[in-house]
């Protein structure tokens, strides 16, 4: 294979955009913070840029993992950053009113009943969807409306303050010198991967989002695997909303998780899933979160005011979109290439152009 034809295969991946813009976003970095790229050792953690980018994008790729499959299946899910304040708002709650916020079993139980939580309301968006036949974005923006009044009215419209070093650990604490959100996400992710790659569930819910009727037709029942996929979007968001508000200590029912459904929106389509649903890919949805929490980082560490930071980042996010369209890199890129590699016609003969006649004697 010649070296154009190696780079042609290479830049038709549909993770060579995503991991060139994230490359990119990195790089740029550097001339502001020199030492970016630097790891250090400090009271046995690791510590830096890099590590901080996962750190804190780890809730970023929980939630942007289910909304995958959602996606997948042809569906979305405006829900998620309610799911995450109402989970957290459970949470911390619960353990509060403990007179010991330290014991292993209460902070368990805290967090199943807030996880318990997060499942109903994935229960009852897919309900809506599979079986009362509502739009997605309809269905799901009842919890997104409705849910923050609901994360209000568990903290009484207050921040909730802890102090549970066992709770802290999911999302503050660290773990062989890394943060443990970090193995947290790296076991939702292997055990996603696992299901939709190594079993058939992964082909069920590609064959849903192509063509849901036709799979009904044939025997794949369609509404519960759209109710299961909704199920598990709202899991991940509960478990990113046991992250977000361990790393604080607090919960925030009106500000925790805010539009962290349009980032995980931007991820899974950055990774290169469509929003018509089908094909997917979790891999790339990882590597979306990461050029989105790398965004926000690079944001600020140029200086970017704060007032603009949205429009920098929705710009950013159109060209990487722009850079994944094969049509747009077909006009762009290719059309002077393709102009070269058309030759010219010869011009025709004289004996060519004028047909021969065999005259009869």
């Amino acid at each position: 294979m010649t070296t154009p034809s190696r780079w042609r295969t290479l830049t038709h991946h549909h993770l060579f955009w995503p991991v060139a813009v994230l490359i990119a976003l990195l790089l740029v970095n550097v001339p502001f913070t020199p030492d970016f790229f630097a790891i250090r050792m400090a009271d046995g953690h690791l510590y830096g840029s890099l590590v901080s980018i996962v750190l804190f994008g780890s809730p970023l790729i929980l939630v942007a993992v289910g909304m995958t499959l959602v996606i997948a299946t042809g569906g979305i899910d405006l829900s998620v950053g309610a799911v995450v304040a109402i989970t957290g708002a459970l949470t911390c709650s619960y353990i509060s009113d403990q007179a010991d916020q330290n014991a292993l079993a209460g902070v368990f139980l805290a967090m199943g009943i807030g996880l318990v939580a997060a499942v109903v309301c994935g229960l009852w968006n897919g309900f809506l969807v599979a079986r009362m036949g509502i739009q997605p974005i309809i269905a799901t923006l009842i919890i997104m409306v409705a849910g923050r009044g609901v994360a209000q009215l568990i903290t009484d419209g207050q921040i909730i303050t802890i102090n549970s070093e066992p709770y802290k650990l999911i999302g503050g604490g660290y773990w062989l010198t890394l943060p443990f959100s970090i193995f947290v996400v790296a076991a939702v992710v292997a055990i996603t991967v696992a299901l939709t790659r190594k079993t058939a569930l992964g082909l069920l819910v590609e064959s849903v989002g192509g063509n849901a009727e036709a799979s009904r037709l044939v025997g794949i029942r369609s509404r519960r695997i759209k109710i299961m996929v909704y199920m598990f979007c709202a899991l991940c968001a509960g478990i990113a909303g046991l992250m977000i508000s361990s790393n604080t200590s607090a919960a925030d029912g009106n500000n925790a998780g805010l539009w962290i459904e349009l980032d995980a929106i931007l991820a899974v389509v950055i990774g290169g899933t469509s929003l018509l649903g089908g094909r997917f890919s979790i891999g790339g949805t990882v590597i979306g979160a990461l050029v989105i929490q790398t965004l926000t980082t690079t944001i600020y560490t140029i200086g970017v005011p704060t007032q603009t930071n949205l429009v920098f980042k929705a710009v950013v996010v159109i060209v990487v979109c722009l850079l994944q369209s094969p049509k747009f890199r077909a006009k762009v890129f290719g059309a002077k290439g393709r102009a070269r590699t058309i030759a010219p016609a010869e011009p025709a003969t004289p004996a060519d152009a004028a047909p021969k006649m065999e005259v009869s004697r």
